[in-house]
């Protein structure tokens, strides 16, 4: 992959949310600490690029666990982060017709620097192609302070979904019955 910028910084106003956490959540199902977009700074649906961010901060699961004398976010958490901003811009514009996107693969990826509690992460993802109902694949880019920390290719697949409730009964019915 390029190191060239997938956009350039002065597309996007970091203090400009065009969705935030509740719109977020209206496409994608992600909840609590496995959260990995604070918002959205920018959409466009013609170069099909989208810009979100993540805020870490000390109290981040991960900064308690992942090496704690010198916290470091995992390189497949950088991975989630651009999982779940490609899931946020297929799910809105309903590029898959699917109820959840799921990971699909990953190739050429590069980690490039470090997130440390208190970081400020800029994702973009640029989606390069799709195919309704079967895949989507977008090149992805993490910066702090505008450098690339992690950068590669990602794809989604639609993946089956029931309602919970409905779960709920077939895991009932498919339990053997005690006597």
């Amino acid at each position: 992959m390029s190191k060239d910028l997938l956009i350039d910084h002065a597309e996007y106003d970091l203090n400009h949310v065009v969705a935030d956490i509740e719109e977020i959540r209206r496409y994608n199902r992600q909840r609590y600490e496995f959260e990995m977009l604070t918002g959205i700074l920018f959409e466009d649906r013609d170069r099909n690029i989208c810009v979100g961010y993540l805020q870490t901060t000390p109290n981040d699961f991960w900064v308690r666990c992942h090496m704690p004398e010198f916290a470091l976010m995992p390189g497949v958490m950088m991975c989630e982060i651009a999982a779940q901003l490609a899931s946020f811009f297929s799910q809105k514009y309903d590029l898959l017709g699917a109820e959840v996107v799921g990971l699909g693969g990953l190739e050429e990826v590069r980690f490039r620097g470090m997130i440390r509690p208190g970081d400020l992460v800029v994702v973009v993802v640029q989606l390069t192609k799709f195919r309704r109902g079967a895949l989507i694949v977008c090149r992805f880019q993490l910066l702090v302070d505008n450098a690339i920390v992690a950068d590669g290719i990602i794809k989604g697949i639609p993946l089956n979904y029931k309602a919970p409730a409905e779960n709920l009964a077939q895991t009932a019915k498919a339990q053997p019955q005690s006597t």
